[in-house]
């Protein structure tokens, strides 16, 4: 059984920093890609950015662009999620994922960290 674990959540003042991890356990899997969603409350569970780790390719939603850096070690199955110039919007539960193929969907889900971002 593959477990991803969380780290790095918190209150934090709108214009602040904060950085994600999260890191994989259990049974050895080889991921082709990890990354992060977040749910705020009320909405969908939304995308946030991915990581590729042929080619090293990185994708952000929009919203994030400019803002958050994902990183992280394929080898090791460990994900980042730097956070800059947070602001309410980001306010939501971060969710780490992970997924062996490259097709098809995210199987593998953190039980989340609250993200809280404060005026």
């Amino acid at each position: 059984q593959v477990q991803l674990v969380e780290s790095g959540g918190g209150l934090v003042q709108a214009g602040n920093s904060l950085r994600l991890s999260c890191a994989a356990s259990g049974r050895t899997f080889n991921s082709v890609a990890m990354g992060w969603f977040r749910q705020a409350p009320g909405k969908e569970r939304e995308f946030v950015a991915s990581i590729w780790w042929s080619g090293s390719s990185e994708y952000y939603a929009n919203s994030v662009k400019g803002r958050f850096t994902i990183s992280g070690d394929g080898a090791k199955n460990t994900v980042n999620l730097q956070m800059n110039n947070l602001n309410p919007e980001d306010t939501a539960v971060y969710y780490c994922t992970a997924r062996v193929l490259y097709g098809g969907t995210w199987p593998y889900w953190g039980q989340g960290t609250q993200v809280t971002v404060a005026e």
